[in-house]
């Protein structure tokens, strides 16, 4: 996938525009569209799910085994230290909720449910509740013949979403959200990649840059369209147009843009515990209030790309390691 340098780019843009999402809510700004950067990041995670396994013989087990590996150890470091600030400054931490029954829940992807919606200890750590949730359905489509795992992969979503119309309450009635339906278009987009399509480069760029349009405009002009209208379509072509239009003229990647994309999991996880800290040192030394905003939302940036360096990447590296020496036989790391 460290090929498809796009994705790795829009990775890295969808994990900033969540931070400073986030920071501008902080200061009441009108950044609302900085939230579209999680439905670009599902329909990446459908799109590099497809990718990396259709042709590579992947067992269920390893596949759950690997996203486990790269998403849970960090965010049960996350989510320790969170409810630990939350505890010691809750004053700090306003609109996040700390009970033993929502910590244990954060950790197995059932929190508490707050106005309908998943609210784990670390706020932003909703989207994983939803990857896990695509994780199990994908590794369930492992199981089946590789002819069958397309068409049984995109029912088993669309089969979710109509049982949301039945399911309005609690647990299920989050988990069958249409929102999942951003996973399916990745996966959508993954198979038309694997299968070779290739659009003109005009027609590529066409897409990239009329889904920035359609995700800047449509919550300006609907902000009540359902989440998948407003944001997942235009992510989708987003993602469509980025990748098929890397195809249509390659190129050379830029370092930073690719770290960025390598660290999106760190700065999306760690952004909002470091925000808090960052915005207290800056109001101790009395930051000018006009350049708190883009100050904390830059060195909340860089210090949550530094822990991928400190903490994610050697974790990752060591549970991979421990994998590696008992390989199965026939089987290939995703």
């Amino acid at each position: 996938m460290n090929e498809i340098h796009s994705i790795q780019y829009l990775r890295g843009l969808a994990a900033s525009a969540v931070v400073c999402f986030h920071i501008n809510e902080q200061f009441n700004g009108p950044f609302a569209i900085g939230a579209a950067g999680v439905d670009i990041f599902f329909v990446i995670s459908g799109f590099i799910m497809w990718v990396s396994t259709v042709d590579r013989p992947v067992a269920a087990q390893r596949f759950m085994w690997q996203r486990i590996v790269r998403i849970v150890p960090l965010y049960w470091i996350v989510t320790l230290l969170t409810a630990l600030a939350i505890f010691v400054k809750p004053q700090f931490l306003f609109g996040h909720v700390l009970s033993p029954a929502n910590f244990f829940g954060s950790l197995l992807f059932f929190p508490m449910m707050q106005n309908g919606s998943l609210h784990p200890v670390v706020i932003q750590g909703w989207t994983l509740c939803y990857e896990m949730m695509f994780y199990i359905v994908f590794a369930l489509s492992l199981l089946l013949a590789k002819k069958q795992r397309f068409g049984a992969l995109i029912g088993a979503m669309l089969a979710m979403v109509a049982m949301n119309f039945f399911l309005l309450q609690g647990y299920p009635g989050a988990f069958t959200s249409p929102i999942v339906l951003e996973f399916a278009a990745g996966v959508v987009v993954g198979r038309l990649w694997m299968k070779d399509i290739r659009l003109q480069l005009m027609l590529a760029l066409a897409l990239f840059v009329g889904g920035f349009l359609l995700l800047m405009t449509a919550q300006m002009l609907d902000p009540e369209m359902p989440r998948v209208l407003r944001w997942g379509i235009p992510a989708t072509l987003v993602v469509a147009g980025a990748v098929f239009a890397e195809r249509a003229s390659p190129f050379r990647p830029m370092a930073l843009l690719t770290f960025l994309g390598n660290a999106s999991y760190s700065i999306y996880i760690w952004h909002v515990l470091v925000a808090v800290v960052v915005t207290g040192i800056m109001l101790r030394f009395g930051v000018p209030s006009i350049w708190q905003q883009a100050s904390i939302a830059f060195v909340s940036i860089a210090i949550s790309a530094a822990l991928y360096l400190i903490v994610e990447k050697p974790l990752t590296g060591l549970l991979k390691s421990v994998t590696r020496q008992k390989p199965a036989a026939g089987q290939a790391a995703v």
